[in-house]
């Protein structure tokens, strides 16, 4: 990655100093109204978006998050450092914003490394106050949508064995014990995209004194050679709907992992399509105990 993505909470607490950054928060309304970073839009649609990539789903997702932005404040010339409560407990939302941005063409997008979290640890203010952004007029430019796979690229990703299908979600959904984290029935199938592999979301991360951040870069290499993943290995990473995987995806971009993208529709949308294969009960095989000689 060229650009660095993370930034600290000081390093936030400069920018926002001059004109031209836009800070979104991604969290609940009533936990934003309780207090956030000064002049944060509260933007909760990052998180709770049900996408599907049909080309009609991808269209509607593309205006109404480009209506969104625009309403926050977004035109393409200011900073847009999206930030969630903590970086383990928000499912990874602030990641997912970043991957809606850049998919969107947004060239200018950070994450506020440690979210909240990190900024209160960091003595920063926060207020109750709500700001009134002034709209700007969002432009979606589609040479830039290769961050994310569609179904049909997912479909393709399956039948390549060189291409790394990484499943980030919990164990018990992974075990194939539930279909979601709403809930083990939510969606109609439980199990896994054939041939995935399996890094949990929360991997990537470690406690610190301003609460959970990203591994080190060897850190998070060591993790990714568990499943057979180098720096030059293409990885589709997929989880329910997006947002842990785009934490993951994050990760894996910050610690040099040079082709990586998103299957946004994720096992929401792959799981409900009956006519799509997927690997049920437990990703391994028993086998029975060799007693010595």
């Amino acid at each position: 990655m060229t650009d660095k993505v993370l930034v600290t909470s000081a390093e936030l607490s400069e920018m926002m100093k001059a004109p031209g950054t836009v800070v979104i928060d991604t969290r609940d309304p009533d936990v934003y109204a309780a207090g956030h970073l000064p002049g944060a839009v509260n933007l909760r649609d990052i998180f709770t978006y049900l996408a599907t990539s049909t080309p009609e789903g991808v269209a509607a997702m593309r205006d109404k998050f480009a209506e969104a932005f625009g309403a926050a404040g977004l035109s393409g010339e200011e900073t847009a450092v999206i930030y969630e409560q903590s970086m383990n407990s928000g499912f990874g939302q602030s990641c997912r914003g970043y991957v809606l941005l850049k998919y969107l063409g947004y060239p200018k997008v950070k994450i506020l490394h440690g979210g909240h979290v990190a900024w209160a640890a960091a003595g920063l203010p926060v207020t109750t106050e709500v700001p009134t952004p002034t709209p700007k007029t969002f432009s979606v430019d589609p040479s830039a949508a290769g961050i994310l796979v569609d179904l049909e690229g997912m479909k393709a990703a399956v039948a390549d064995p060189d291409l790394v299908k990484l499943d980030t979600r919990d164990v018990d959904e992974w075990v194939g014990e539930s279909s979601s984290p709403y809930g083990k029935d939510f969606c109609p199938r439980k199990g896994r995209i054939p041939g995935a592999v399996w890094i949990e979301w929360y991997r990537m991360m470690k406690p610190t004194s301003e609460g959970p951040m990203f591994k080190s870069t060897s850190e998070i290499l060591a993790e990714c050679a568990t499943v057979g993943i180098t720096p030059d290995t293409p990885v589709v990473l997929y989880c329910f709907k997006g947002a842990r995987a785009s934490n993951t995806l994050v990760a894996l971009k910050e610690a040099g992992i040079k082709d990586v993208s998103l299957y946004f529709g994720s096992w929401n949308e792959w799981s409900r399509d009956p006519s799509l294969p997927i690997e049920e009960g437990p990703p391994f095989e028993t086998k029975p105990a060799q007693v010595a000689a």
